[in-house]
Formats: C-alpha cells, sequence, structure tokens
C-alpha cells in the first residue's frame, strides 16, 4: 500500500510541477494519469476491508463486476471535473488552458465511448460517439452563450441539452432493456442541471460556488454510473460474474 500511495504522491506532484511550469497540455495530461491511479488505491482498500468485515460488506469487493462499476464512475466523475475545467478556462478568456482541457476531455470522452463498446459491440460504439460527444458541444455552446452575454444562445443550448436526454435515454433504452428510457433521460438531466450551475457560477466568480457545485456534480455521476453497472451485469451474467 505504501507503494501506491507513493504512486499518488508522485503523479500528483507531476500535476503541480506542470502548472508551475505553465504547461497545461503537460497539466492535464499527468492530472488524467493521476486521476487513473486512484482506484488503483481504493480497490485493495475496499478488498482488504471488505473481508475484514464480511458481516458489513457480504459477497466480493473484486472481479469484472466491480471493475465495470468501478470504471465507469471514475470515467464519469473524470468528464464532469475536465468539462468543468475548459468551460472556467473559456470563460476566463484562457484559450489555451481551455484547448488543452478540451483535449483531456476528448480522450476521456473517446475511453467512455470505448467501454460502451466492450459492452454492446462495435455498432453501438460507433452510434453513441457522435451521441456522447453532441453534449458537450451544447455545453460549449452554453459556455458561449454566457461568455457573450448572449441570451438566445443560452437558452437554445439549454432546449438543446434537455432534448438530449431523451435521446440519451432511448439510446440505452435499446441496448438495455431494464434501463427505462424517462429514467436515464432524467438521470442525464440531473448531470446536465449540476454541471450547468457549476458554469453559472464560474461565470459570477463565485468561487466557493464552483467548488461546491462541482462536488455536487462530481457526486451525482454515481447515480448515473451505479444503475447503468447493475443493469449490465443483469444482461451478461456469464460475463460479469
Amino acid at each position: 500500500m505504501a507503494n501506491l500511495v507513493r504512486d499518488h504522491i508522485l503523479t500528483l506532484k507531476a500535476v503541480i510541477d506542470a502548472q508551475k511550469a505553465g504547461v497545461p497540455g503537460r497539466e492535464f495530461a499527468a492530472l488524467r494519469r493521476a486521476y487513473g491511479h486512484m482506484p488503483m488505491i481504493a480497490e485493495p482498500l475496499a478488498d482488504a476491508i471488505a473481508r475484514q468485515f464480511p458481516n458489513k460488506f457480504p459477497g466480493s469487493a473484486t472481479g469484472p463486476a466491480v471493475e465495470l462499476r468501478a470504471s465507469l464512475n471514475t470515467l464519469l466523475s473524470e468528464h464532469v471535473y475536465l468539462a468543468a475545467r475548459a468551460t472556467g478556462a473559456a470563460l476566463r478568456g484562457n484559450m489555451t488552458a481551455f484547448r488543452a482541457a478540451a483535449t483531456a476531455l476528448d480522450a476521456n470522452s473517446n475511453d467512455i465511448i470505448a467501454a460502451i463498446g466492450s459492452v454492446y459491440g462495435p455498432d453501438a460504439q460507433r452510434a453513441f460517439d457522435p451521441l456522447w460527444k453532441k453534449h458537450i458541444a451544447f455545453v460549449v455552446d452554453y459556455t458561449t452563450g454566457l461568455a457573450t452575454n448572449n441570451k438566445a444562445k443560452q437558452d437554445r443550448a439549454v432546449q438543446d441539452l434537455l432534448a438530449y436526454t431523451q435521446e440519451f435515454g432511448a439510446f440505452l433504452n435499446s441496448a438495455t432493456k431494464t434501463l427505462p428510457t424517462d429514467a436515464v433521460a432524467n438521470l442525464v438531466r440531473d448531470h446536465i442541471l449540476t454541471l450547468k450551475a457549476v458554469i453559472d457560477a464560474q461565470k459570477a466568480g463565485n468561487q466557493p460556488a464552483v467548488y461546491g457545485n462541482l462536488r455536487k456534480a462530481l457526486g451525482h455521476m454515481q447515480m448515473v454510473a451505479d444503475p447503468l453497472a447493475e443493469a449490465i451485469v443483469k444482461q451478461f451474467p456469464d460475463r460479469f460474474r
């Protein structure tokens, strides 16, 4: 465990060093590595705790099903954080930081899309790619509307995002029938609204609200990842024991 914590320290140090050097591209690459490393601490810790207290934590804390749930949680929460970093940079007019954050966000999106493909197959992956990235484009539209004080652009982006929730819900329902379209749409709607609250606070320059809302937005992604993972495991029990 000490070696894992050592790696946590070193990966975080790489982020800080890149921040000091003022190299956003290197910062976000290091940040993704640091973020991705944390499950390597959480998973053995959870396994050890479950073994120590089997009455409190029945079942296994390891295996394909657990890995799926952890992976979806990690990727979706990372999505929120990187999106918030990108919108914050855009609203400050720091386009170098925005492009670096957007590049990292795109890499995160590709990982999420690949995760969907690994479950549902290449056809689903190809269909999911533009669908997932569509909502990111709408978030960019909303942020641009805020930055330019264009209320019509903001309102249109919000309407596009709310309409998107049904499209997203329909996609997952077509892949996993036990995920109702409206239930998924409501979860995605809450993701959009919690992220919007972060962006609005960024525009207002209210940093306590930015980080308070960001924690809510990050925490909400578990409400998306967990039922998705559960539905996938039930649909493919031979693959996720």
